[in-house]
């Protein structure tokens, strides 16, 4: 693997595609900006349910570099999960995401592979690996890295492969070639998840009452 930033985060991108991955991107690993108020006020509202651990570790949720001290990079991966094979609409239905092995396992050791790949060649590679176990703004970060933008269901869209995706992390200490968020939000007018919701949950765009 080259030395230069530029050319290693390439092969870096280059070899998630090759394990599987449907997209990776590469943002720099700094606070999240116009994060912290509206999830603040989502929290006051009352909106994160029974799910109080939403309300720790703020610090760490808004700054990678708090979670993993050092951290020069954020390297998002989204991988869809849209079965080949919908359930027969007779069966008890179970969410998309739960037809096959955790996914938790899954991602985490496919982003392991990217891992012992950078290792190889970059030693001094250090940092952690996140599926969805820590404080970690997933969606925003694949935002940031242009893998997508945010629905009004409060989902991150590709807009080639939809809103079934997986979303895990990488948050190392090299310096890597960083992409630009995505250019733009497609949803426009359309209503259709708010207006789909069976409970009424989305209580405005990009609001989720749990």
């Amino acid at each position: 693997m080259p030395s230069d930033k530029s050319k290693i985060s390439q092969f870096i991108k280059e070899k998630a595609m090759e394990i599987g991955f449907d997209g990776v991107g590469i943002s720099k690993a700094e606070k999240l900006e116009g994060f912290e108020q509206p999830f603040q006020q989502w929290l006051k509202a009352g909106y994160h349910a029974g799910m109080e651990y939403m309300e720790r570790n703020l610090e760490k949720r808004v700054d990678p570099t708090v979670l993993v001290p050092g951290a020069k990079s954020v390297v998002s991966f989204i991988l869809s999960y849209y079965p080949q094979e919908l359930q027969p609409e007779q069966l008890p239905q179970i969410a998309k995401y739960a037809y096959g092995t955790d996914y938790h396992v899954m991602l985490k050791d496919k982003i392991q592979q990217v891992w012992d790949f950078i290792k190889t060649t970059e030693p001094s590679l250090d940092g952690r690996i996140f599926v969805d176990s820590a404080p970690v703004s997933d969606k925003l970060w694949a935002v940031k890295a242009g893998l997508g933008w945010l629905g009004k269901n409060s989902c991150l869209i590709n807009k080639e492969i939809g809103s079934f995706v997986f979303i895990g992390e990488m948050v190392i200490n090299l310096e890597l070639a960083y992409d630009e968020p995505y250019p733009s939000n497609y949803c426009g007018s359309c209503t259709q998840c708010i207006d789909a919701c069976p409970t009424g949950a989305i209580v405005k765009p990009g609001t989720i009452d749990s």
